[in-house]
């Protein structure tokens, strides 16, 4: 990753917030943090920020298109994105917390000191999310955008079991780190997708296996890279499909 990228995600993260670490106000009431920052770092003139396109509001309109910061909920997405590929060129850019600290805010208000969280995520975990999108993925205006985070999150112990862990809801998310940006501007860029310790053919099982990831979010990730054509079926084994990387890429008619 450049330098220049980082530097300027860090200004970003400058911008919309404080040196304590807290928001500074700017942007829209009631928006996350991390949802701020991302805006901030692909646009930092305020004018491009929230444009009304037709009956919606674009989180970005510049000369390189629209932007879309998408943090969870893609089946709302889906409506307003089909939309604006009418219209040009849109990204959709999605956050993954590569590297993730916790911190507890206690019933009186106090931050627990933060500890490194065990578990880390991959770019891989945006595909159950494209399933949502199944339908748009072949359209040539769409750019998907990746952006691999170190970050902090904010817990609230308002759940039950462990001190109130289990079950808490996530306040915020503070962007410490840019670590990297993975671009998909071509149904071929899919193939980026696919774990390396994947064997040459393989089960939606094997690919939760190398994706850590859980059943139900493997099946749909499989789905969306055979719909867009990165992965062929072979045959099966006993009840379940293999697939395997396929030698050309193009969106299925229907899967």
């Amino acid at each position: 990753m450049e330098k220049d990228s980082a530097a300027r995600f860090l200004e970003a993260c400058s911008e919309c917030m404080d040196g304590a670490g807290k928001r500074t106000g700017i942007g829209t009431l009631g928006e996350k943090t991390l949802h701020a920052v991302l805006k901030q770092y692909f646009e930092p003139r305020k004018e491009n920020q929230e444009v009304p396109v037709g009956p919606y509001v674009a989180d970005i309109c510049n000369e390189q298109g629209i932007f879309e910061i998408q943090t969870r909920g893609f089946d709302r997405l889906r409506e307003k994105l089909a939309f604006f590929l009418e219209l040009g060129p849109v990204t959709v850019v999605y956050p993954v917390p590569a590297r993730k600290w916790l911190i507890w805010i206690e019933e009186d208000g106090t931050d627990s000191p933060r500890r490194k969280s065990p578990k880390s995520a991959s770019a891989c975990e945006i595909l159950p999310e494209l399933y949502k999108l199944k339908p748009l993925l072949s359209a040539p205006n769409l750019r998907l955008c990746i952006v691999m985070l170190e970050l902090e999150e904010y817990r609230l112990k308002n759940g039950w079991g462990n001190g109130g862990k289990r079950g808490s809801t996530r306040f915020d998310r503070m962007p410490v780190n840019l670590l990297e940006e993975l671009w998909i501007t071509s149904l071929e860029e899919y193939r980026r997708f696919l774990p390396e310790s994947l064997q040459e053919t393989f089960t939606v099982r094997d690919f939760a296996s190398a994706a850590r990831m859980s059943a139900k979010a493997a099946s749909a990730a499989v789905n969306v890279l055979y719909s867009v054509g990165a992965l062929e079926r072979t045959g099966k084994l006993r009840n379940a499909f293999l697939y395997r990387r396929a030698d050309s890429v193009g969106p299925r008619s229907s899967v």
